[in-house]
């Protein structure tokens, strides 16, 4: 096989770089809605839910409403009273609240990495066409260059026999 006769690269791009590029990042929110109509239903109270009891001030509540009962917990003389009004209301309650202001945060801030991370592929994704671009223009002139050089050879090899 002569030189020009090899085969070019060819660019096949995979076929995940298609679908990337009519999607967007998967969000939190993104999850929602699947499903029967009584999943979407439970998703969608579930959620209700978490935005109303997930902030500060519902935390701030809870403190309030746990601080009504120490004094009779702390009237009984009963020292487990005391422990189980710290670990059954108190923090069950006002942690709860706490924890899902944590957890909206943390999805928040999971959300924008993947923002972020879709936003940095794309450029390196087009750079990488380009450069497939490239490739297949140097290919061809490569290849011209070949056919170029076997011809001079032929007409060497004919002229010096």
């Amino acid at each position: 096989m002569s030189l020009s006769e090899q085969i070019p690269y060819e660019h096949i791009p995979h076929p995940h770089v298609a679908a990337h590029r009519r999607a967007r990042p998967v969000r939190v929110a993104d999850q929602l809605g699947r499903g029967s109509a009584p999943a979407r239903f439970n998703a969608w109270l579930a959620v209700k839910i978490t935005t109303a009891v997930g902030t500060m001030w519902c935390a701030y509540v809870f403190a309030l409403l746990a601080f009504v009962s120490p004094p009779a917990a702390i009237r009984s003389g009963r020292p487990l009273v005391l422990v189980s009004w710290i670990s059954q209301t108190f923090l069950q309650l006002v942690l709860l609240s706490i924890i899902i202001v944590g957890q909206n945060i943390l999805a928040a801030a999971s959300d924008q990495r993947a923002e972020d991370t879709y936003n940095d592929a794309e450029p390196g994704r087009v750079h990488s066409e380009k450069i497939q671009e490239h490739l297949m223009g140097q290919d061809a002139a490569i290849g011209k260059l070949l056919e170029r050089v076997e011809a001079i050879a032929a007409k060497m090899a004919t002229a010096t026999s």
